[in-house]
């Protein structure tokens, strides 16, 4: 493994040959154009390579992964960027904790008499995942905490008149209606949830769907994945990293399954859930009548993976050290159970393509001949289908030096049509907004709003981890005019994290060569910018995360 992540004069026989195939990429496009124009080949290269059955979906901490880093250091090492890794090297090693459940786990409510009501297995209730301990047992009483949110400049408090503590709550999935929604988004992760339970003493959470949940994702679904790989990343203790140790999330229960919690109760799940589901009024919360069983056994063990960084270091001696990142999340989600024949979930625009364009606009910054002011890394991270761990990890201990400024990140550009329009979901926020409208002029395409305001993607990709360390930063993704809505929801609908993801669905490489260029026009004015990129005066997760830069008027 350590051989793996080792890049300099004496590279390993993979990553030989990996750095001949990167010469070989950029053999086309050797000559410094007037201007700089990516290259169609040059995307097409990069994703076949990425997408190809040889890496096995790229699941972070598999060889095939390991493989498609040696590919991206080489592909760095080729254009002369600096190594922005440990040691010398492109590669910050993450060290991972993986965990599943060994077994389908015991679920099972007592009422006020004392009879056992099991949870039917994978019908009305799937097992949690937490990197605790492998055996775990609670018993405890039942509370009801509506979406189980402590938003304070909300005025917004759950928890407030209920005691929970040495008991387990039981909340609805997702956010309150009224909030804005990214911030709904935010409040409404299991993560938030959990530290929000923790802080109010309870020992365990318990999610609930509604049926509009469950006519968006049924519920039964999820037993495909249910034993599927987690990650957490590995503290000095050998522990795996848990945000709520105290109120790990134990289960999510159907519909169906939560009349059994409610029995009793002052208002039925049906009463409640059609509250929830109408978004008007406020949720009631109170005691439940039934208490809960829960005995849960997980599978661990440890692993590593690596993200992969390549620095262009600025010229401007008073800006140098303000760092624009440009990510891309080069893992996806590897060998599952076959659909159709095929197990390998090659992950072509989820997200080959978003490296491929990481790729060519670092070669677009060296061949261009004009050094930015800042300095730029690009930075190809782990373990995203896993929680965004990579990101965070680096966002929490960044190989760089100097202050991370912005976040530019590409996750999964639909590029199977010549888009109109892109979405830069978050830029709003902060002063990113002008340079990726002016870069998407420059380009000849239109900035769109979030077509898609109730999914919350703000808050769903690698991006994000920058903001809870202050970075203002934005996803881009192309948008919906000219046939994007019908390719981005039948993509959603059949290919996402499945075997179709792949290099047979028709991918426009042109497009793939515009969506560079507008991502290099916009990381080079960020770069060449007299001032950093601030939040917002007011701003919701610049105020949170960093209050002395949300400065910016609107």
């Amino acid at each position: 493994m350590a051989q793996t992540w080792e890049f300099r004069l004496n590279p390993s026989p993979i990553l030989a040959g990996l750095a001949a195939t990167a010469l070989l990429v950029s053999s086309a496009t050797a000559q410094t154009p007037a201007g700089f124009q990516p290259s169609a080949d040059n995307i097409r290269a990069h994703v076949s390579f990425l997408a190809s059955d040889l890496l096995e979906g790229r699941e972070a901490g598999s060889k095939g992964y390991d493989i498609a880093a040696g590919y991206v250091a080489s592909q760095f090492a080729q254009l002369g960027l600096k190594p922005a890794g440990q040691d010398g090297t492109y590669f910050q090693t993450v060290p991972l904790v993986a965990f599943r459940p060994a077994e389908e786990g015991v679920f099972t409510v007592r009422g006020k008499d004392g009879v056992a009501a099991p949870l039917v297995f994978g019908e009305e209730v799937l097992s949690g995942r937490n990197a605790g301990p492998r055996d775990h047992k609670v018993s405890a009483p039942l509370v009801f905490a509506g979406w189980g949110v402590v938003a304070p400049e909300k005025k917004h408090d759950d928890y407030k008149g209920l005691n929970v503590k040495g008991k387990i709550v039981v909340v609805l999935t997702g956010g309150p209606p009224g909030f804005q929604t990214e911030e709904r988004a935010f409040y409404g992760n299991a993560r938030t949830k959990q530290l929000a339970a923790a802080k109010a003493g309870a020992v365990g959470v318990i999610y609930v769907s509604t049926p509009k949940d469950e006519a968006r994702r049924p519920f039964v679904e999820g037993k495909r994945t249910w034993r599927a790989w987690s990650m957490t990343w590995r503290g000095p203790d050998g522990k795996g990293f848990e945000a709520a140790p105290g109120a790990p999330g134990l289960g999510s229960v159907s519909v169906k399954g939560a009349e059994k919690l409610f029995a009793g109760a002052p208002k039925t799940f049906a009463e409640v859930a059609a509250t929830a589901d109408s978004g008007k009024g406020a949720v009631p919360r109170f005691p439940l009548t039934t208490s809960l069983d829960v005995t849960l056994r997980t599978e661990v063990k440890t692993i590593q993976s690596a993200n992969v960084g390549g620095l262009i270091e600025g010229s401007d001696p008073k800006l140098k050290d303000e760092v624009i990142v440009l990510s891309a999340h080069l893992d996806h989600i590897g060998v599952t159970a076959p659909l159709n024949g095929d197990e390998i979930n090659n992950g072509a625009l989820d997200n080959a393509g978003g490296i491929a364009t990481t790729l060519e606009v670092a070669r677009g910054f060296r061949e261009i001949g004009k050094a930015p002011r800042r300095s730029v890394l690009f930075l190809a991270v782990t373990a995203e289908e896993k929680g965004l761990l990579g990101a965070e990890y680096f966002a929490r201990n960044p190989t760089v030096p100097g202050a991370l400024v912005a976040n530019v990140n590409l996750d999964m550009p639909i590029l199977t049509y010549d888009f109109l329009d892109v979405v830069a979901f978050g830029a709003e926020r902060s002063t990113l907004a002008p340079a990726v409208q002016r870069a998407a002029q420059r380009v000849g395409v239109a900035l769109s709003p979030d077509p898609m305001p109730e999914e919350g993607l703000f808050t769903r990709s690698d991006h994000f981890r920058f903001v809870e360390v202050g970075v203002p930063s934005t996803f881009l993704m192309t948008g919906f005019q000219n046939g994007g809505e019908a390719k981005f929801r039948g993509f959603l609908k059949d290919c996402y994290h499945k075997p179709c993801d792949d290099l047979g669905q028709g991918i426009d490489y042109a497009a793939g060569a515009k969506f560079a260029r507008i991502n290099y026009e916009i990381a080079r004015e960020l770069a060449d910018a007299d001032a950093r990129p601030q939040w917002n005066k007011g701003d919701f997760f610049g105020t949170r995360f960093a209050p002395a830069h949300a400065i910016a008027d609107r």
